[in-house]
């Protein structure tokens, strides 16, 4: 269990360290979907490295929910900027829009694309740990 803290951890570790560095190094300006994803991502980071260093699996309750959420709010990113027809729903009405596409690598990945990827690791992870309670709770019992 202790390996799958540590690969959400990293996960949600990159995700936020990437996030920073494309907007303070690369200077991209995050639109308002952006922000709304790393309002879930960036305290997911503290919460796995904390985790992490605890052997804390009992963190599930906490990572999943915000997890699940960033995860859908990135998937409708994603399809935003790839789907035409969807952006007459942007919800972008100020500053960089939602569809704008600033990085389009072989085509599909984007940085929506990037951070789904990143909270469908964490989620997987954290059902995994919810996997691993339930087994160590029957065991415990029989």
């Amino acid at each position: 269990m202790n390996k799958t803290l540590l690969i959400t951890w990293l996960a949600a570790l990159s995700a936020t360290l990437g996030s920073l560095y494309f907007s303070e190094v690369l200077h991209f300006i995050p639109c308002t979907l952006c922000w709304y994803q790393r309002i879930f991502m960036y305290p997911l980071a503290f919460l796995l490295g904390i985790a992490f260093y605890h052997h804390d699996t009992g963190i599930v309750k906490y990572v999943l929910p915000l997890s699940l959420f960033g995860m859908g709010l990135s998937g409708y990113h994603f399809l935003l900027q790839k789907i035409p027809y969807l952006q007459q729903f942007e919800m972008c009405t100020s500053g960089v829009p939602c569809s704008k596409d600033y990085l389009n690598l072989y085509g599909f990945i984007t940085i929506p694309l990037m951070a789904f990827v990143a909270f469908t690791i964490i989620s997987i992870g954290m059902v995994f740990l919810i996997k691993g309670q339930k087994q160590a709770e029957s065991s415990y019992k029989s």
